[in-house]
């Protein structure tokens, strides 16, 4: 086997590698042209985040077989392209957990201590007590936006410093923030109530901006915002009027919407604290992650399963071509019970039928990465799904029975909350995804693009007023299922709808005579 690194890398892993009896050339700095003129000689590519794994040097790449990214995020790598290929992608989760929690509380600290702005006026002879006066971390409310694997351990360390912590993640069970001695609230309570706010969330369409003027506008006066996350989830110019408005009392900031950043407003402000994206700059994480990803590379070249395999699931070709209709349909009705409750605490997975004859984790799985995937990144896949929905406290379980009574196969899904339980139920009519049974309602409606869901009473005049309403906001409605267990009684309908409800009109519709509810979905 032969390795082509194109970044630096630890040279801890490059020796798992060659331990191994893999042969390495290593060669950085590449361009794209270079790489897919030589990648054609390589069965394995180990890059960190400067190499952009492109669609034109995989179309390249006749021998490749894996492509190792040292580091968490694989945004760098075509993932479309790499499994249109055939090439497994790996990465290294776990390698800079720690460096990016401690750069957090480090940056924290200065930010509170104003010790970068206090160094910088002593070196240049200006002995300046008064001015730098800071605040304690004790006895602070800290909010988490993202109890994950940095999160936690961001938490579990503050709570050490004597601060109050409240943190917002939707995927984290009330039982598991237990375990952490953090209260699980809504990101309103958080910007209401927190000193310091510290940011721990993936970059996706729904977190884009997502601190933004509206907001800062909401948050407690004299809050602190730190972010060792990734850049754009805070809007830096509605961060830099909040600064320069007093709102806000100081930022400490280590990720910019565009990287490399050598010119930002907020460089001009005297209230914030700045790093060139170093939260997993660490000697010991750098040497982690290289470790974690040769590892990963020895393992496939012995021909053991990879750990942390981004795209690719252990299931032989034969059997996958039988379970692909079913995997469809358990992504998406993952993805849709995601979007319907939050603080998910266990899922009861129960199959009808004769998919029950064959090994369904690979199905399991896909439910929970659609439903994990909704507010984490593209890091969650048939792999490692489990593995996050456990460190995130939600139990599954799974029951088979070959016994089936309406339908040939049957996927029934309980999800259920502190307070909270939807039951769903899918299928498979000509390899196309059916949701056929909600809460007890019998329809049959296929899980795609924008629907709404609508709990109301069974009577008159009650659909035509919504359909009416989109109508005259522009919103086309495609498809419409209704189900109801008796006349007059409660019933629900399922709106296929061609573009996105806002929440103004959601409140609309929620106050019409009649209707019991009404929730958003996007598939």
């Amino acid at each position: 086997m032969r390795v082509l690194i194109t970044d630096s890398v630890s040279e801890k892993g490059v020796e798992v590698l060659k331990d191994a009896g893999i042969k390495v050339d290593i060669n950085t700095g590449l361009s794209e042209d270079e790489i897919a003129n030589i990648i054609g000689d390589y069965d394995a590519l180990i890059v960190r985040s400067q190499t952009k794994v492109t669609r034109k040097i995989l179309d390249n790449a006749s021998s490749l077989k894996i492509i190792g990214r040292a580091g968490v995020g694989v945004d760098n790598i075509d993932l479309d392209a790499a499994t249109e290929k055939g090439i497994i992608v790996v990465n290294a989760p776990e390698g800079n957990t720690i460096a990016a929690a401690e750069h957090t509380m480090a940056m924290m600290l200065a930010l509170a201590r104003n010790i970068p702005q206090a160094h910088n006026a002593l070196i240049n002879g200006t002995w300046d007590r008064k001015t730098y006066m800071g605040v304690e971390l004790r006895n602070k409310v800290l909010g988490v936006l993202g109890l994950g694997k940095i999160g936690s351990q961001v938490a579990k360390r503050s709570l050490a410093m004597e601060m109050k912590v409240l943190a917002y993640d939707p995927f984290v069970s009330s039982k598991r923030a237990e375990e952490l001695g953090v209260e699980l609230v809504d990101l309103r309570t958080i910007f209401k109530n927190a000193d310091f706010i510290t940011i721990h969330l993936p970059l996706k369409e729904d977190t884009k901006k997502l601190i933004d003027r509206d907001a800062f506008a909401v948050m407690k006066p004299g809050v602190r915002i730190v972010n060792v996350a990734r850049g754009g989830i805070v809007d830096e110019q509605a961060l830099y009027e909040a600064l320069k408005e007093g709102k806000v009392a100081g930022a400490a900031v280590d990720v910019f919407e565009k990287e490399p950043m050598t010119d930002s407003p907020l460089f001009g402000l005297k209230n914030v604290v700045v790093t060139p994206h170093l939260g997993a700059s660490t000697k010991e994480a750098q040497i982690n992650v290289a470790v974690d990803v040769a590892n990963e590379i020895v393992r496939y070249y012995r021909g053991e399963a990879v750990k942390n395999a981004v795209n690719a699931p252990s299931v032989s070709p034969e059997v996958m071509d039988r379970l692909n209709p079913y995997l469809e349909l358990s992504h998406k009705m993952g993805k849709f019970v995601s979007q319907l409750m939050g603080g998910i605490e266990g899922v009861k997975i129960q199959y009808n039928g004769d998919i029950a004859s064959y090994e369904v984790n690979v199905i399991t799985n896909s439910f929970l990465r659609g439903l994990l995937e909704t507010m984490l990144n593209s890091a969650v896949n048939l792999i490692n799904a489990p593995y996050i929905a456990k460190s995130r406290g939600i139990k599954v379980y799974e029951s088979k029975t070959l016994e089936a009574k309406d339908y040939t196969n049957l996927i029934t899904v309980s999800a259920e909350a502190k307070e909270e339980q939807l039951t769903v139920s899918g299928t498979v009519f000509s390899n196309e995804p059916r949701i056929v049974r909600y809460q007890g309602y019998t329809m049959d409606a296929v899980p795609q693009g924008h629907m709404l869901v609508v709990p109301h009473i069974d009577r008159p005049r009650i659909i035509g007023p919504v359909a009416t309403y989109l109508g005259d906001h522009g919103i086309n409605i495609a498809g419409m299922q209704v189900g109801r267990e008796s006349a007059g009684g409660q019933a629900i309908m399922f709106l296929t709808v061609d573009s996105k409800v806002t929440d103004d009109m959601l409140k609309e519709i929620a106050q019409m005579d009649g209707i019991l509810g009404v929730k958003y979905v996007y598939l």
